[in-house]
């Protein structure tokens, strides 16, 4: 009945918006994580018809004693009409349920009569039209081999440069991250002994762009900071560009969390990361372990309405109302900002979210360009040619009290074979400014590796 449990508990985070489906379900315990997900999954994908179901039998009135959750009953139910009953012990949630079966049966037949459904998946919810336009991407680390390897080893296995978007067997070298692949959108990693052993990492193309962004340079003095690092997808990414040199600090304040992380780092061979059990608004900047930090990755909480791949629409039934949950976005805003002016304190800054909604973008930008703390870094916003400047979406200059949104980053889902994305980059340039001695190093080893290459 655990399992049960585990699933309920994460559909009542899912319910509470703490986060996305992928996102949530890498929390769960690794030995039943395969089969919860899988369970959490399906029940979402009929959680209309299952509630009605739910509701016509009136289980949960009936049954109060024993089914205070009702996400409990959804992901009983489900096994009990869905699968091949409720794989649990003869106990007295079990029989909770199983005193309605006959009810429950009946409820199910009226309701695919009523909805015209020839099949059980029929009752299921569609998926996100917008998901096959994105395709499956896939992140080489650098780390364990080249992306030259990569290609040959997917060549050798029966793939064919091409568009993935039109051949389950094609396969696509991307334009703007060069160790980024692109498959089919069918395409399954979970068994290729390339990702299971850490040498591929699934990462979608716009959830790369922070790392590509910032870039710390591969040096022994670079100090960096991933300041939300879970599940680590960018702090790998982060450490490959650093190829491992330097020191990059990944804060997760959820213990959870934070275990997920640690296992991504280990499987990713991030040796030159420190994962850091803390908020990062707690840190001292004028601590010593962290006065030379040189970067700081910023990827806050968001409301998430970027996210419409392949399983976060299975959200959007529930939460079609989250445009117009202005109180949300703007509590959302107010923490973003205070991590960009916490980060202020230090150095070169990428701020990024997974949200379309101006609110928690240009308008935090802009108010972040306006704070005391920005003025006295003396803080700008990184021009064009210093942020992806082939990609053709930017931002909004009609929501930009201050600043050039060209500077911007913007991804919309359906529209750029992405999920909805925003990047922004702060950088010092104030004439006057006490320039942080560690950076300055760096970039004059930079130039002298430079001088010797054109030699």
């Amino acid at each position: 009945m655990n399992f049960y449990f585990d699933a309920a508990k994460t559909l009542d985070r899912l319910d509470a918006k703490q986060g996305s489906i992928k996102g949530t379900i890498a929390t769960l315990p690794e030995k039943n994580r395969k089969r919860t997900s899988a369970l959490i999954i399906e029940t979402l994908k009929y959680k209309s018809a299952l509630t009605e179901i739910i509701q016509k039998a009136d289980l949960l009135k009936q049954e109060r004693k024993f089914l205070k959750s009702s996400n409990l009953a959804l992901v009983l139910v489900h096994d009990l009409l869905l699968a091949k009953g409720i794989q649990a012990g003869d106990g007295p949630i079990k029989q909770a349920v199983l005193r309605h079966k006959t009810r429950l049966n009946a409820e199910f037949t009226k309701l695919k009569i009523k909805r015209k459904a020839t099949s059980n998946l029929d009752l299921a919810q569609g998926a996100d039209a917008r998901a096959s336009k994105i395709p499956r991407y896939v992140r080489v680390n650098t780390k364990f081999w080249a992306t030259s390897e990569a290609l040959t080893y997917f060549t050798e296995k029966g793939f064919s440069n091409g568009d993935p978007l039109d051949s389950s067997t094609a396969f696509a070298q991307d334009k703007h991250i060069p160790d980024l692949l692109l498959f089919s959108p069918q395409t399954s990693f979970q068994d290729d002994p390339a990702y299971i052993s850490g040498k591929l990492i699934l990462q979608d193309k716009a959830s790369c762009f922070p790392a590509f962004v910032l870039s710390p340079p591969a040096h022994e003095k670079t100090v960096a900071i991933d300041a939300t690092a879970a599940p680590g997808n960018k702090t790998s990414h982060l450490s490959a560009l650093m190829k491992g040199k330097g020191k990059l600090y990944a804060f997760e304040r959820d213990r959870k969390r934070f275990g997920t992380l640690k296992m991504m780092l280990q499987k990713a061979a991030c040796d030159n990361v420190e994962p850091v059990n803390a908020d990062f608004l707690t840190i001292d900047p004028s601590d010593p372990k962290y006065a030379s930090v040189t970067h700081i990755l910023l990827d806050p909480s968001c409301s998430g309405s970027g996210i419409v791949n392949r399983l976060d629409h299975l959200l959007s039934a529930e939460n079609d109302d989250e445009d117009g949950d202005e109180d949300r976005l703007l509590k959302l805003a107010a923490f973003q900002l205070k991590m960009i002016k916490h980060a202020m304190q230090l150095q070169k800054i990428v701020y990024s979210t997974c949200s379309i909604h101006a609110i928690e973008n240009e308008h935090v930008v802009s108010a972040a360009l306006e704070s005391e703390e920005a003025t006295a870094g003396g803080f700008v916003l990184a021009p064009r040619q210093k942020v992806l400047p082939k990609w053709e979406r930017r931002g909004y200059q009609k929501d930009m009290k201050t600043g050039d949104a060209e500077g911007l980053v913007r991804c919309l889902p359906g529209e750029d074979a992405t999920n909805g994305f925003f990047v922004s980059c702060f950088v010092r340039k104030s004439p006057g400014r006490k320039r942080n001695a560690q950076s300055d190093d760096i970039e004059d080893g930079l130039r002298k590796q430079k001088r010797s290459r054109t030699k």
